[in-house]
């Protein structure tokens, strides 16, 4: 069984943890409920879960291979219990050394970080996806350039994985200026989100769209820097050949905000 390739959105901080006094208390109920629901929606449950998170940057491409990671709290300014949040799940260094062979056999230099902790990119959406952490969990880094062909290259090189029982996330948010939430930008989000769901669509032309991703309407203004888009491109890159679809969509902080899937 071929499991699908998804990028999905992370939230705000800690969001889904907290009472939400930035906007209405249900902003990020829909974001939950559907994060709560997506293991049953695949076609198995997966073995383990490789995650590309928008929070973590190297010179290249470098796996956590730690076999008990601790949380790293990387947000600020949040209620002081979402500081003891826990997410006990496994890590997998067995995982963590095959990504580094399929990276290692495309041609990529990849180092390993074995104390490296999952950030909130990666704990954050987990704990509604796998609230018992019993998933191993792998986390992948970003390569600092943020070139889209690296990264499309490097999922199309982690395709194999889908057919061994792991599920492959990029997790980020498909608008993400942190000026940009707010009614002014609603419309320009829309007209953003609504380009990227058709860029998706077609795997014979979607490369060429995200080689060039900032050439989309208001590009610029939903990432004024791409590091949360980029995991998408790894998704992408594994989902290759296959179309992706828009799993879900809401509006959030005034802007809309989308999640896609690849193969399902």
């Amino acid at each position: 069984m071929t499991l699908p390739t998804l990028f999905i959105p992370h939230g705000a901080g800690p969001c889904f943890f907290m009472e939400w006094t930035r906007g209405p208390a249900d902003t990020w109920e829909k974001t939950a409920a559907w994060l709560k629901g997506l293991v049953d929606s695949l076609p198995e449950r997966p073995k383990a879960i490789l995650v590309v998170s928008g929070h973590w940057e190297e010179p290249q491409f470098t796996v956590g291979s730690g076999e008990r990671p601790e949380l790293i709290f990387d947000y600020y300014g949040f209620p002081e219990h979402t500081y003891r949040l826990t997410f006990d799940a496994p890590g997998s260094p067995a995982l963590a050394r095959r990504v580094r062979e399929l990276l290692g056999q495309a041609g990529f230099p990849t180092a390993e970080a074995t104390t490296r902790g999952y950030d909130h990119g990666v704990f954050v959406p987990l704990k509604l996806v796998t609230p018992d952490a019993d998933i191993p969990v792998v986390q992948l880094s970003l390569r600092q350039d943020l070139d889209p062909q690296a990264h499309l290259a490097a999922g199309q090189a982690l395709a194999p994985l889908r057919d061994e029982g792991v599920l492959i996330v990029g997790s980020g948010m498909s608008w993400h200026n942190m000026r940009g939430f707010s009614p002014a930008f609603t419309a320009r989000s829309a007209e953003f989100d609504a380009w990227l769901s058709d860029a998706m669509a077609d795997p014979a032309c979607r490369d060429e769209a995200i080689r060039r991703w900032s050439d989309a309407p208001y590009a610029r203004e939903a990432h004024p820097r791409e590091e949360h888009l980029a995991p998408l491109f790894v998704a992408a890159g594994a989902g290759a050949g296959e179309p992706g679809r828009v799993a879900f969509r809401d509006t959030v902080m005034d802007v809309v905000v989308s999640a896609i899937t690849f193969g399902a």
